[in-house]
């Protein structure tokens, strides 16, 4: 079919033509920031979910709703180049100027634009040609400083009648002491009920994470997970982009698409569009999701899947390829080292190291499962000829040394006695002897 009519979109971050499945949270986002304008003080709350699942397309969703209600936000994508400082200068200073730009009498900027002047000067962020004004004094505590301007930018929020939403894309890549500064200052808008909310996305370790850097983080947000679609709103995500172009599918190309797929939103986009690419008039049948099926395979593997795995030192190469050996979608650490030929112990480390990457993540303790879905796929046909090393023996373990017994007092048993022979009855006046 026509190449410039294709409806799919399978960009990084694209919004599909059809949001299937995503209601409920979409609804979520719009009472919390339509709560915050009201300044009922709802909790931010941190998108969490695998990659392809479409935590970015809901984070550009939310940044709309926010501009619908007339609130003020940015978004942006955090990174692990650089510091918390550095990405969060210039996002402070967008939201700044939009507020700005609502006039409210007795209630200016000036001292909020000040405070971001210094904070930018001691954490020596390089702005380019941004101008905040005079610098305010700062204390160079990057916890106390973010707290006060967050807190400026909250009253001035406030004092407006409207709210000021964050929202950072990988938000997982900021290092412990950035989270703990970000999370602390947003405990403190909390406290003081100040209309500023976070809106993150992250790979699922992302609540250890907060957790582990402030144990209140657990009640300061919410952590919805965004999963993979279910049956039937995979199945709407393939067919309603088509149908809105007179397009229809047969029953068996949907059915293989989506059992191929897993349902990951960003992978029906791609089996969609490839679909539409292989069919040469409606309806797609089962033959072009088939084929579909060989090209987009092809296209992971030269791009994204390829591009991963070049990030891969050959230790981590070889983790990997046993992580999707032992079933990448979830599998004991023990497992994996054990194909390494290695104990726990010995792997930890380069288990880590994928985990930090954003390759690999834990759900629970003693787990480990890839973060890209079909990943263990490419790293089967990657390294094919891979094979599972000898299992390492138990480590021999000494015998417990048992505590002597406590010393009882001695009992005095009979000495054993030789059995008696028989005795012979006695016989009285010819009756039998009383035994009594």
């Amino acid at each position: 079919m026509n190449e410039e009519d294709n409806p799919y979109s399978p960009g990084a971050g694209a919004r599909p033509p059809e949001l299937a499945g995503r209601d409920a949270i979409i609804h979520r986002a719009e009472v919390t920031i339509k709560r915050a304008k009201a300044a009922k003080a709802p909790k931010s709350f941190i998108l969490l979910g695998l990659r392809g699942v479409g935590k970015t397309v809901l984070l550009n969703e939310f940044e709309q709703i926010a501009e619908r209600n007339d609130c003020q936000a940015v978004l942006f994508e955090a990174d692990d180049q650089g510091d918390l400082a550095q990405q969060l200068t210039p996002q402070l200073h967008q939201l700044l100027l939009k507020l700005s730009r609502i006039a409210m009498a007795g209630h200016g900027l000036k001292r909020a634009f000040g405070l971001l002047q210094g904070f930018a000067s001691v954490f020596k962020v390089k702005h380019g040609d941004i101008e905040f004004g005079i610098a305010e004094p700062v204390t160079g505590n990057i916890v106390l400083d973010l707290t006060e301007i967050l807190v400026s930018i909250g009253e001035a929020a406030a004092a407006r009648k409207t709210a000021a939403v964050l929202l950072v894309d990988e938000i997982h890549t900021l290092n412990q002491q950035d989270m703990s500064a970000l999370i602390m200052a947003l405990h403190k808008i909390s406290q003081k009920q100040l209309p500023v909310l976070l809106f993150g996305g992250g790979l699922p370790q992302l609540a250890k994470l907060a957790g582990q850097s402030k144990t209140y983080a657990e009640r300061l947000f919410n952590y919805p997970r965004v999963e993979r679609l279910d049956a039937q709103s995979a199945r709407a995500a393939i067919i309603e982009p088509a149908r809105a172009l007179s397009v229809k599918y047969d029953k068996n190309a949907v059915s293989h698409i989506i059992k191929v797929t897993e349902g990951y939103p960003f992978f029906l986009q791609l089996w969609g569009s490839h679909a539409w690419q292989a069919a040469p008039s409606s309806p797609i049948k089962l033959e072009h999701a088939k084929l579909a099926t060989k090209h987009a395979i092809k296209e992971l593997d030269e791009g994204i899947f390829n591009s991963r795995f070049e990030r891969l030192t050959e230790r981590q190469a070889e983790y990997a390829r046993a992580l999707a050996e032992a079933g990448g979608d979830g599998a004991k650490s023990a497992d994996v080292a054990s194909i390494l030929g290695m104990t726990v112990h010995e792997a930890a480390g380069v288990r880590d190291e994928l985990i930090k990457k954003g390759m690999a993540y834990s759900a629970k303790r003693g787990l480990i499962a890839f973060t890209a879905p079909l990943f263990d796929d490419y790293m089967k046909r990657k390294m094919p000829d891979f094979r599972a090393k000898t299992s390492p023996k138990p480590a021999t373990k000494k015998p417990a040394t048992k505590k002597p017994a406590a010393k009882k007092r001695a009992s005095k048993k009979p000495a054993s006695k030789k059995p008696r022979k028989a005795r012979k009855k006695k016989v009285n006046n010819g009756r039998q002897g009383s035994l009594f």
